[in-house]
Parts: C-alpha cells; sequence; structure tokens
C-alpha cells in the first residue's frame, strides 16, 4: 500500500476536478439571482441593511458591493460589475446577469466532461464575432448639429434612467444631466460636477447651478453682519488658519515677568491682523479657506463688508478654482489680481432647511453643481446614483459616437447571428455557439420577466422580426409588445454593449479556467502568518 504523503499544512481543504467547477457556476448562479429582478425600466428595487444602515437600490454594482460576498468565485462578478461602473456607469446589472447565464448553459457541458479550454475557446470566438458585429451594426452620430446632437444626449440619459427610481421624472433630469456635462471642458472630468443633497421639497425643485453651490459651513459671531450678496466681487481662496493661536499649546515659553508675557499676546494678535489687513488690501469681497475662520477675523471681515467661509471642504475649493479662476494660496503676502477668483453674482441663499453658497456668472465655469431635493434620505441618495449612471452615459456618448438600440434588441441580433453561425461549423463549437447564443436571450427574456408578461410569446415574436432582417427590434415595456426600438429612441452607447459583453465573457472563461480551489486553514495565533493570496498553506 502506497505511504499517504502529507504535502499541504493539515487542515487544508482541496476541492477539484468537475464538482468544483459545477459548483463555482451554482455559485455564480444565485448571484446572479440575487440581482436579476432588477433589470429594466420595471425592475425591483433590493433593500439592503448593512451594520443597520438602509440603502434601497436599483444599481446592479451597488447592490453587489453591499452583499459582502465571499465565495471566492462568485467574487468575479462583483469586480466585472465594479468595472462595468467604473468604465461606463451603467449597464451593470446587465453585465452579471449576461457572465452568469454563460455559465448556465456552457454547465451541462461541463457536466457530461467537455474540456473547459475548448468552451473558453468558443466563447472567445462567439465574442470576437460579437464586437465585430456590435461595430458594423451601431449607429453613426453627426455631431455637426448642435441641436440633434443634443436631442440625441437627452435620449441616452432617459433611456439609462428609464429603470431606476425616479423614471417618472426622466424628461426633467435628462435635460439637467445634459446641461450639466456640456458645461465641463473637453476632458468631462467627473469631479466637477458637485452632486448636493438636501431633504424636503419634490424632485421637480432640483435644481442645477451654472458654477459653484456648497452648503453654509461653521460661522463664528460676527456672521451675520455679513453681507449676504456681491455682484463682480472677488474671491480669496485661502488654506491659511484665521484664528488666535494659543502659542503654549505648541512651544514652551518662559517668560520672568507679565510684561513679557503681554508682549507675546500682543505679538500673537499683531500677526493675525496684519494678515487681515492683508487680505482686504488686495480688494477680496469674498475670502473662503479650507481651514477655520475664527471669531475676531469674522468680526473684522463683517466690519469691512467682507464675507468670509472657513473649513470649507477641500472638493467645494477646487471646484470654486476651477469655475472662478485664481489659486488656493497658503500665504497672504502676494495676494494680487492675478490669484483672486472672480464671479458676476455671489449670494446666499435658503435651499429647503439648509443655508447655501452660491458662486455665479464664473468667467470659466467649467463646473456645475446640482442641488437635489426630495423626501427620504434613502431616496435622495438612490436619486444620486441614477443621475451618476445618466451622467457616464452621456460622457461616454459625447467621447464615443455611436449607438445602438437598448431593450433588449442588439442581444437578439446578436443571437441570432451567433445562431447562423454555429450552423456553418462543425465539432463541439457548433452546439458550445449556439448555447452562447440562447444566453444573450436572458436581457429581453429578463426584461419581460420583470415587467410580467410573457416572455415566451415575446421572445418568439422577436426571433421572427430579427429572421426577417429587422434587426431594432426589441421589448416594448409600455404596450406589452415588440418595437423598432431605433424609432422608439430607446437608445445606448455602443460602448457600454461591448464593455458588458467583454467583461461578461473574461469573467466566464476566468470561472471555467478554475479546477482547484485550496483553502488553508486559518493559522492560529503561534503559527507563522500566510501570505496573503498565496492560498497553498505554506507560510513565508
Amino acid at each position: 500500500m502506497q505511504p499517504q504523503i502529507l504535502v499541504l499544512k493539515e487542515g487544508t481543504d482541496t476541492s477539484q476536478g468537475k464538482p468544483q467547477l459545477v459548483s463555482n457556476i451554482n455559485a455564480c448562479q444565485s448571484i446572479m439571482d440575487a440581482v436579476r429582478t432588477t433589470l429594466g425600466p420595471r425592475g425591483m428595487d433590493k433593500l439592503i441593511v448593512n451594520h443597520g444602515k438602509a440603502t434601497i437600490s436599483n444599481d446592479g454594482a451597488t447592490i453587489m458591493k453591499l452583499l459582502e460576498i465571499v465565495h471566492p468565485a462568485a467574487k468575479t462578478l462583483v469586480d466585472i460589475a465594479k468595472s462595468q461602473d467604473a468604465e461606463v456607469g451603467d449597464g451593470t446589472t446587465s453585465v452579471v446577469l449576461l457572465a452568469g447565464e454563460f455559465l448556465k448553459q456552457v454547465k451541462p457541458f461541463v457536466e457530461e466532461g467537455v474540456h473547459p479550454r475548448i468552451i473558453i475557446k468558443a466563447i472567445r470566438k462567439a465574442l470576437n464575432l460579437c464586437v465585430e458585429k456590435i461595430n458594423e451594426m451601431a449607429v453613426k452620430i453627426e455631431k455637426s448639429n448642435a441641436t440633434e446632437h443634443r436631442a440625441l444626449l437627452e435620449k441616452c440619459a432617459a433611456t439609462a434612467m428609464s429603470s431606476k427610481l425616479i423614471h417618472q421624472q426622466k424628461n426633467f433630469f435628462s435635460k439637467m444631466v445634459v446641461d450639466a456635462v456640456l458645461q465641463l471642458d473637453d476632458l468631462l472630468p467627473l469631479n466637477m460636477i458637485g452632486i448636493k443633497k438636501v431633504s424636503g421639497g419634490s424632485l421637480e425643485e432640483s435644481q442645477l447651478v451654472t458654477g459653484v453651490a456648497f452648503q453654509k459651513t461653521f460661522s463664528y459671531a460676527g456672521f451675520e453682519m455679513q453681507p449676504k450678496q456681491y455682484k463682480n466681487c472677488k474671491i480669496a481662496l485661502l488654506n491659511i488658519e484665521l484664528e488666535l493661536k494659543a502659542e503654549r499649546d505648541n512651544a514652551e515659553v518662559r517668560v520672568e515677568s507679565a510684561m513679557e508675557y503681554q508682549k507675546i499676546v500682543d505679538v500673537e494678535w499683531q500677526i493675525l491682523y496684519e494678515k487681515l489687513e492683508k487680505i482686504h488690501k488686495s480688494g477680496a469681497n469674498v475670502v473662503l479657506s479650507k481651514l477655520p475662520i475664527g471669531d475676531v477675523a469674522t468680526q473684522y471681515f463683517a466690519d469691512r463688508d467682507m464675507f468670509c467661509a472657513g473649513r470649507v471642504v477641500e472638493e467645494d475649493l477646487k471646484r470654486t478654482m476651477k469655475a472662478c479662476g485664481g489659486a488656493v494660496m497658503t500665504t497672504v503676502q502676494d495676494l494680487n489680481d492675478s490669484v483672486l477668483g472672480h464671479c458676476a453674482l455671489f449670494e446666499e441663499r435658503q435651499v429647503g432647511g439648509e443655508r447655501f453658497n452660491f458662486f455665479q456668472g464664473c468667467p470659466n465655469a467649467k463646473t456645475v453643481t446640482l442641488i437635489l431635493r426630495g423626501g427620504a434620505e434613502q431616496f435622495l441618495e438612490e436619486t444620486e446614483r441614477s443621475l451618476h449612471d445618466a451622467i457616464m452615459i452621456v460622457r461616454r456618448t459625447i467621447k464615443n459616437d455611436s449607438v445602438v438600440a437598448g431593450g433588449g434588441a442588439i442581444e437578439m441580433e446578436l443571437s441570432r447571428i451567433l445562431r447562423d453561425y454555429s450552423r456553418t461549423i462543425a465539432g463541439k463549437e457548433q452546439l458550445l455557439i449556439g448555447a452562447i447564443a440562447k444566453a444573450l436571450e436572458i436581457i429581453p427574456r429578463q426584461l419581460c420577466d420583470n415587467a410580467g408578461f410573457d416572455a415566451t410569446n415575446i421572445l418568439n415574436k422577436l426571433r421572427q422580426k430579427h429572421a426577417q432582417g429587422n434587426c431594432w427590434y426589441g421589448v416594448d415595456i409600455m404596450k406589452e409588445n415588440i418595437a423598432d426600438n431605433m424609432d422608439a429612441c430607446v437608445w445606448e452607447p455602443t460602448i457600454i454593449k461591448i464593455n458588458a459583453l467583454t467583461a461578461a465573457c473574461e469573467a466566464a472563461c476566468m470561472i471555467l479556467s478554475v479546477d482547484e480551489t485550496i483553502k488553508s486553514p486559518q493559522s492560529g495565533g503561534g503559527g507563522a502568518p500566510q501570505m496573503p493570496g498565496r492560498g497553498m498553506g505554506r507560510p513565508y
């Protein structure tokens, strides 16, 4: 009898081969089942409670992040949802569904003993075909006509919002989102769109500020006397603390008499007053600082008809700098016109229960602020997530100027193309590509299921239309039927679909290529530390 050789640390759990692959596929399917109902205009929302904080969301990436998934293979799906969110912003649920469905359709082949490498090769081949076809079919956008281009961007934003909580107000918000993105400079930086949430009021009271708006910061006595409105004002942006610093906290000072102590105090005051005088002489009307501005300074500015705000959040300060020009100064020595910002109108206004500082009419307004109103806090947070998706979509559409029809139309067309292609080849690939063609139908099928339609009936109608060469026919949620979604203006940027398909195929291939999981036991107190990611249970 062969003696047993122990290579791995005792207690190491290894599972390998076909059962391992099947169990990984099953894990991915359960993740897919968790998010499948959120797809589309009739998708349901999920309420996730984490450490007592409740989040209501319909966004695939948000749900996946909050689920705290521990299964190693299923984590791949979380990663692709995150990558889709970072790259394109929308289509996060679709990407998880596609990856899960690819795996579900090839599972019978795995169980029958087809080698995973053959399956992976077929998936890659199918992906290349799909990407090629999407690029061929995509409709290019004419950028020359500004009105048409804007209308197209609004349609893409509306499509992105149709599945969200705010779909009733999608016309109102799609205009706002397009306005916001078109204000930005050519690089379209996301951090130049500020989103502020103020609870209370209705969604329709949300407003877009071309410039910067932020909540009034903490202020000291004397603040009430400061003017709350300026026209053509100059703005000093500082990173200086304008407070009396008790130097005895920072350094040890030995004094012989009260006179000497008085001198130290006098110098502290003198330093502060010199700083304040220089700021006043620079001609600035509004002083914003990242650090606190104390009561002496507040009173000093109020006496001279100047407005000040301390402890301004860095992000808001940067956006003000971008909009109004100027520079953030760390000293008051060189304050002159070249480093001061300018804006046509500064005012402090009430928004709901909060006071807001508005900077409008900035010379190079390359930044905007969306002030969202609404009832519950969770509702506002979900509105912000929905708008983020729409903003990302508009950015992508501006950068990549081609669109395809949404509502499952492109998936049905790709499914038909793959099915036709599979009949022209022999061998196992024929069956595998056929299975992938079937997997693509998950998107229109799920759209129907979520809306309570008869999916089989609608898919049969779609297959017929696509076989006749009507390539833009997809599900029409409003009429419980099928429609030409290119005419119906359900449009999505091509890049979403390409990105979703690529990420889903990569994830499916990755999970199929794993045939063994080795879990090392947790090392005890006295054991050597584990090398992260080693997995083999060997101490380093």
